[in-house]
């Protein structure tokens, strides 16, 4: 079933992130914004997660080892952009929140990219127009 994560914090892997930011296992949302998303979800059709996730760049090409590692540590899911929009923000001192619309498993389950009604666009809709009446000023 699809899901959002509101994501906390994204395990960097390779890619962008190391650019903007010295080596570290993790780049941090703003811990202020999330706190202003906390409980604007309730009622919406798909669930929304808080948590970490796995940023990198490949993810169909990682191994069991990898996908077990990044699991053990936390991560909810995998993705390939969260890390490197927190590391940007963190440089250039903005407040960034990254939500992802977790839609398959890896393609290992019949119909795994079924994103839902109207290809997922009205739930994204709906969860877009609550981030922005939470952060409205």
């Amino acid at each position: 079933m699809p899901c959002f994560i509101l994501i906390a914090r994204a395990l960097r892997d390779e890619g962008t992130s190391y650019h903007y930011l010295p080596p570290a296992d993790w780049a941090e949302g703003d811990a202020a914004l999330l706190a202003r998303l906390d409980g604007a979800f309730e009622g919406l059709a798909q669930p929304v997660l808080t948590g970490a996730v796995w940023t990198t760049d490949a993810p169909f090409r990682e191994t069991q080892a990898a996908i077990d590692a990044a699991r053990s540590a936390g991560a909810l899911a995998v993705e390939m952009e969260a890390a490197a929009l927190y590391a940007f923000a963190r440089a250039r001192g903005r407040a960034v929140a990254c939500l992802a619309h977790v839609t398959n498993q890896m393609g290992q389950v019949e119909g795994d990219f079924e994103k839902g009604a109207e290809m997922g666009a009205r739930d994204a809709l709906d969860l877009v127009a609550r981030v922005a009446a939470r952060l409205a000023p």
